[in-house]
């Protein structure tokens, strides 16, 4: 007997995550995170798969509790990881390298590196790799920074100072007084090379995945990012650099005053390098696309008519004449092949929402993918051997969720297509109860996405989940208003300097559409949403006349523009909002929710975390704050151990709890009891 999916069943869903293929090609490995409700933790170990598709995953690692960032080493004799475990006596503080055979055994540390290794790509003899990692840059040696590492952590006192304008990410401050380099570590010796060493070269200070380097076929030098200005912050334009690790000498490949660039990846002939670029010079907005650099400064960019953006560090075909490469299609998110010579553009993989993937093998390309399908099914690990136009038949190499799906009932999903603002059509994805009864009437409810350039998809999502959000018997719309990625430039880029004003109108649009569908309760029409999406439930708070939604939800919304300057994103967002708060007041609080709180007066449940870099919580507080000061019913679920998310188990079955309680007491019977 199936039942509607629960909290605890959302939690059960073993997560894929990073996968790497070996070199030949016949086998993949990837990491797959467990989570445990009863602990509140979780575990990320690392499983081997035959692309062949002829024998069940096995697993490869069985200790510590993070596991991440697989790749096979060039001679496919063993796959290097990222992990914290105790091994011999210690216990890491940090990530460090570890080695693990593909044929079985233990893990073992290649060495210990103090302050820890970030991100990290293989020396093509497998003798070493290149590593990004935290570093005072006026320290000279590997022992030096070791001494360093352990007295900063000894250290009694506990504040933060510092003079950078980029000095957090996200949860997390950056590391007080270091900037990240590129290191080299031989894997025979131990030794570690500080290859920026000397240099005022850094890597970018955000996310080092994936790695913004890259080391040439011969192993002789490393392509790198690198932002140029005096002044690191997020958001400004990336160059590229090529280093000779012999020397160390650099030089810049790919520097253009209007240009961005970033993921160097090197040809199998290792006579270019692609990377992504966009024109931010001209608008912050202009859309990613693959670009050639030939090392000798020289570049074109690719896709010039190809509108869409590209998602994903570009990955070489093993002949060198295509690259394969992610990018977002209207609420999908297909892999693509680009073809150099013409420089046209074919779908490899339609529908769906792909999460990564690999290329190895030669002959020819095997392709190792993994992806979210239709909605109904979370991140599942494939195969195909790309050859001719069509390629081979995709293959499926694991099931490991299928007993656990097979006892649950999701209802239907579909696509819609509205007339929304400016005339234009806008995309709305629904998704049904189980059970759905057309006959009866049914409460509704819009959930949001944030961004604002990111999409509502045919994927799965493991945080606001549709079936979850759908299970009491709603039906849940996703609109992509104006503003949304994957639906051309012009439609993503019409929002700036208006924010919320196009995107209203076109979720009121869904909502129209909504309620003349006879199973629609027009009594019972809820909205929430998550981050920009917050942003947007604050605003209609504002802006919709109060009593056409029954109630709110605001997780990690912004409700105040000027406040959130706090942000990580504060050098951004007056992109967005086409203006900075000292030279535009009136601008500014034109697009920001807090200036119409005269106006609000729909009950709402405010969610925030402390640890919110993104969207810092005092947003959240002081729209709580204000709507209990005008007497509007409002409910506060503060986290203070998460972030723009929730991570922990039992916080999410906290967070859907409130949720659906929330919905029940404004008069949803359908929400109630809360599980």
């Amino acid at each position: 007997m199936r039942k509607p999916i629960s909290t605890e069943d959302l939690w059960r869903i073993e997560r894929i995550g990073a996968i790497s293929a070996s070199p030949d090609g016949t086998r993949a490995v990837c990491a797959v995170t467990q989570y445990s409700m009863e602990n509140n933790n979780s575990s990320t170990q690392l499983w081997l798969l035959r692309t062949d598709a002829s024998a069940p995953p096995r697993r490869l690692t069985t200790h510590g509790a993070k596991n991440s960032r697989p790749a096979w080493s060039p001679r496919g004799d063993c796959i290097g990881f990222l992990g914290t475990r105790e091994q011999e006596g210690h216990k890491d503080e940090v990530p460090q390298l570890y080695l693990v055979s593909p044929d079985g055994g233990e893990a073992q540390r290649a060495a210990q590196v103090l302050p820890g290794i970030e991100s990290f790509r293989w020396l093509p003899d497998g003798r070493g790799i290149v590593f990004a990692a935290w570093v005072w840059p006026e320290l000279k040696g590997a022992k030096a920074q070791a001494r360093r590492y352990k007295e900063h952590n000894e250290r009694k006192t506990s504040g933060y100072a510092t003079s950078e304008a980029q000095h957090c990410c996200f949860d997390h401050r950056h590391p007080m007084a270091r900037v990240v380099h590129l290191l080299r570590l031989d894997l025979a010796s131990g030794r570690i090379t500080d290859l920026f060493e000397g240099t005022p070269f850094e890597l970018p200070r955000d996310d080092l995945a994936p790695e913004p380097f890259d080391v040439s076929p011969d192993g002789r030098c490393v392509a790198f990012a690198f932002d140029s200005a005096p002044v690191k912050v997020a958001g400004q334009r990336r160059a590229i650099a090529e280093l000779e690790l012999a020397t160390p000498r650099v030089r810049r490949i790919a520097d253009a005053p209007d240009w961005d660039f970033d993921l160097p990846r090197y040809s199998p002939d290792g006579r270019q390098v692609a990377v992504l670029a966009a024109q931010i010079g001209r608008k912050h907005t202009m859309p990613i696309k693959p670009a050639l650099l030939d090392r000798g400064g020289h570049w074109r960019a690719l896709g010039t008519q190809w509108d869409h953006e590209a998602g994903a560090a570009p990955v070489w075909s093993r002949d060198g004449h295509a690259l394969y490469l992610s990018a977002e299609s209207r609420g999908r998110n297909p892999l693509w092949r680009c073809d150099l010579a013409s420089d046209s553009f074919e779908i490899v993989t339609a529908g769906g929402w792909v999460q990564g993937f690999d290329i190895a093998g030669s002959p020819g390309d095997e392709l190792v993918l993994t992806m979210e399908d239709a909605h109904s099914h979370p991140v599942r690990v494939f195969a195909r051997r790309m050859g001719g136009k069509a390629g081979g038949e995709r293959r499926r190499l694991e099931r490991f969720n299928d007993a656990l799906l097979k006892r649950l009932d999701f209802g239907e999903t579909q696509e819609v297509t509205l007339t929304g603002a400016l005339g234009e059509a806008v995309q709305m994805w629904l998704t049904f109860p189980p059970g759905f009864d057309a006959r009866r009437k049914h409460p509704v409810m819009q959930v949001i996405h944030g961004g604002p350039f990111v999409a509502s998809g045919d994927s799965f999502n493991y945080r606001w989940n549709a079936h979850l959000l759908a299970s009491r018997g709603h039906v849940v719309a996703q609109v992509n208003y104006h503003g949304s990625s994957g639906f051309g430039w012009a439609f993503k880029d019409s929002i700036v300097g208006r924010l919320a004003t196009l995107e209203l109108q076109d979720i009121e649009a869904g909502s129209d559409w909504l309620l003349r569908q006879r199973w629609a309760d027009k009594r019972r029409l809820y909205a929430a949403g998550a981050s920009y999406g917050g942003f947007m439930v604050a605003w209609m708070n504002g802006h919709v006349p109060a009593g056409r939604y029954r109630a709110y939800v605001c997780h990690a919304g912004v409700f105040d523009r000027i406040a959130t300057f706090a942000a990580d994103s504060y050098a951004q967002r007056p992109k967005d909002l086409d203006a900075w708060y000292w030279d535009d007041m009136p601008k500014v609080l034109a697009q920001s929710p807090h200036a119409s709180a005269a106006q609000m007066n729909t009950p709402t449940l405010v969610i925030h975390g402390a640890q919110d870099y993104r969207v810092p919580d005092a947003n959240g507080l002081a729209y709580y704050n204000t709507l209990k000061a005008r007497g509007v019913d409002a409910r506060l679920l503060w986290f203070p151990d998460e972030n723009h998310w929730v991570l922990k188990p039992r916080n999410s079955r906290q967070w859907v709890a409130e949720f659906f309680a929330w919905l029940a007491r404004h008069g949803d019977a359908a929400a109630a009891p809360a599980r």
